[in-house]
């Protein structure tokens, strides 16, 4: 990390607001790609990424090392992100609760229909998801993801492998 930027985050964990807003603007688009890989719905991206920045604001004074940043706003994007797919998968759950079973099985043909990357994105895991958004998508070595994810590099390599199979055939069930 340059020591720039060691500065102004140093800056900003004192306090100083026209630090973060450097902050946010330097790493805006990072933390946007990353939720928009995510959650495959630019508006939620964008919400989420908001809320990344109110947590983050929130809770700089707490960061114990400045060099650990990106790391840890990484952590932040991803758990915002994670909880809002948990949430969307209980408001599914009861979607198809409610709705008939027509309804339910028509909206399935149709994804089985129209898939795409985003779509077969959206079928993996949300540690698939996120394993190959940071590998294959933003470009970090295992060993940053590793970091990042505070996962042994092992199980980011598996992980990795494993979300590429998945993808494969996410995309071969939608050519079908």
């Amino acid at each position: 990390m340059d020591e720039e930027l060691n500065r102004i985050i140093s800056e900003a964990k004192q306090g100083s607001k026209d630090a973060f807003a450097t902050l946010v603007h330097r790493f805006k688009n990072q933390v946007y790609r990353y939720a928009y890989g995510m959650l495959g719905d630019r508006m939620e991206a964008e919400d989420a990424s908001q809320e990344v920045f109110i947590k983050c604001y929130y809770s700089l004074s707490r960061l114990e090392n400045e060099f650990s940043f990106v790391s840890w706003l990484t952590r932040i994007v991803s758990n915002v992100c994670l909880d809002r797919l948990k949430k969307r998968q209980r408001e599914n759950e009861v979607a198809q609760e409610t709705a008939g079973e027509g309804e339910a099985q028509e909206r399935h043909m149709s994804n089985d229909l129209k898939i795409t990357i985003e779509e077969a994105m959206r079928q993996l895991t949300p540690e698939h998801r996120e394993i190959m958004i940071l590998h294959d998508v933003q470009g970090y070595r295992y060993e940053e993801i590793a970091t990042q994810l505070g996962i042994p590099l092992g199980t980011v390599k598996s992980r990795l492998n494993a979300a590429r199979l998945a993808f494969r055939i996410e995309m071969k069930r939608g050519e079908a």
